[in-house]
Order: C-alpha cells, then structure tokens, then sequence
C-alpha cells in the first residue's frame, strides 16, 4: 500500500531548558555561540552513535597512519575537541578545564609526532 505522502524523518526533541546560549556572555563568546548553533542543532538530529564513531574513526586513522595523513586526521579531532570544549567552557569546572586543554594538547603534539614519521 502506497501513500504519497513524504516520508517523515524523525527529528530527536531539544534539550531541555530555556536557551542555547550562554547569559550575560561577552560578545565574541555570543557570536562563537551563534555561529556554531546550527553545527550542533544538526549533530543533535544525528543519530547518538554517528559522533562517536566518526571521532574515534579520527582517531585509530591518525594513530594508525604515518605522515601528513595521520597528522591530518589528529588535527581534526583536536579541532573538534577543542571547538566542544570552548562551547562548554563556561560550565566546566578547573579539572575538566585542564583535563580538555591536557587532551587538545596531547593530540597536537601526537599529529607532530605522526608528521614527522
């Protein structure tokens, strides 16, 4: 049986809670916030497990490939660790602070490393 209808896609509910931004936030904190708004509106609508596979993909290519490659794919992942992190900034305590800063660190200095292979 044949409808003509579209199929529907399933679109995962927001949060909750009353907004996605930061209050009383400086203004480049407001843009950083503004621009990045629809990035995570549509990793929200992915499904959980996509996220996750494609950063650890990031990750065993960058560990596992020699040269500019792996360096690449390092690089990658620390730009997008260090992109969630400064979006949660605001709300991390100073341990999960370092622990993020520590983790952007290690992999920039492992995609040297992969680099130079």
């Amino acid at each position: 049986m044949s409808t003509n209808r579209p199929a529907r896609q399933r679109v995962r509910p927001l949060p909750k809670g009353s907004t996605l931004y930061t209050p009383n936030a400086s203004a480049t904190r407001r843009a950083v916030e503004r621009r990045s708004a629809r990035s995570l509106l549509y990793l929200h609508q992915l499904p959980r497990w996509v996220p996750p596979v494609v950063l650890a993909v990031l990750l065993v290519v960058g560990l596992a490939v020699k040269g500019p490659a792996g360096a690449a794919a390092l690089c990658a992942l620390a730009a997008v660790v260090g992109w969630l992190a400064a979006l949660s900034w605001p709300r991390l305590t100073a341990a999960g602070r370092a622990g993020r800063l520590l983790t952007i660190l290690v992999l920039i200095a492992v995609a040297g490393y992969q680099a130079a292979r």
